[in-house]
């Protein structure tokens, strides 16, 4: 089974950047620019992986990732920011986020937060990943 992945942030080069890296390994990637944009998105599909940029306009990643605890509690959520000190890893820890990245990641760092990611879902929920090359 493909993974199902969600790459929610206000830059387009690091949407693109995500989906290009992410399709390339045979999974289905969505991508929004605004938290609320995400959440319309979550209520049409079950999504496996989320990665969230915590300052965005309008709804914040804070906030945006406590409703989807409220949706999709077995997503793994991961926070991402460029701006580490506006957010406290408490908060985001609070806010349900399995884990926090700042930017810029490398394509190491993401690949192996991907498989860790999929190896939880796999476990809560039975589904085994095997991305298509």
């Amino acid at each position: 089974m493909k993974g199902k992945i969600l790459v929610v942030d206000d830059e387009p080069t690091i949407r693109d950047l995500f989906q290009d890296i992410f399709s390339s390994a045979g999974h289905d990637v969505y991508v929004a620019e605004k938290g609320e944009e995400a959440l319309e998105l979550l209520k049409k599909e079950r999504i496996d992986v989320v990665f969230l940029d915590l300052k965005l306009f309008g709804m914040n990643g804070i906030e945006v990732c406590r409703n989807i605890r409220k949706t999709q509690p077995l997503a793994i959520v991961y926070a991402m920011t460029g701006w580490a000190a506006l957010f406290e890893i408490e908060e985001c820890r609070e806010a349900g986020f399995d884990d926090f990245f700042t930017k810029p990641l490398s394509d190491e760092i993401l690949s192996r937060a991907l498989e860790e990611a999929f190896d939880k879902v796999a476990r809560w929920t039975g589904r085994s990943y095997t991305p298509h090359q």
